[in-house]
């Protein structure tokens, strides 16, 4: 089981060169686009649905300052199998999502001072581009799309969600 979760965080932390416009992809050294928290706000709210063939649930805090806050969990047979905390930053006119890996007994994936980065690209209505990953949603829908790489073969991994109550 752990090395399936191992593979998947290189998949989180490679990715490939070209995704499709599904995803999109900022360059080697190629700056983060500027971007304001406030144009995310659609992103709100607890999501359930699937991803990595397994129950998946996201949730996301308002903003608060100069961030929003989320946490991410993965279920597989009724077990928790590994969760996220989920950062996004505006600094200097400039946004930029971290994400911190934890197994089940909560033992961290990254090294302690490590996050998996993805920089931001651009807002489109509500849907935002990270280089990497791209969020969308659709009425009471979310979509995320995590452009993924392995062995020099690069896929999209698909998480469905619907809005839910807590």
């Amino acid at each position: 089981m752990k090395k399936i979760f191992l593979f998947l965080l290189l998949c989180f932390a490679t990715y490939s060169l070209s995704f499709g416009q599904e995803v999109l992809k900022l360059k080697e050294g190629e700056k983060a686009a500027p971007g304001n928290l406030s144009d995310l706000s659609w992103m709100v709210g607890f999501w359930k649905g699937n991803g990595f063939g397994g129950e998946c649930e996201e949730l996301w805090l308002p903003q608060q300052g100069n961030s929003m806050v989320g946490i991410f969990r993965f279920i597989e047979n009724g077990k928790l199998v590994f969760s996220e905390y989920m950062a996004i930053l505006e600094e200097e006119g400039k946004l930029q999502l971290k994400v911190k890996h934890f197994w089940a007994d909560f033992t961290g994936w990254e090294e302690k001072e490590k996050w998996v980065n993805f920089r931001f690209i651009k807002t489109e209505g509500q849907t935002a581009y990270f280089s990497g990953l791209t969020i969308r949603r659709e009425g009471e829908k979310m979509i995320l799309k995590l452009a993924m790489e392995h062995n020099g073969e690069s896929s999209i991994e698909t998480f469905e969600y619907i809005k839910e109550d807590l």
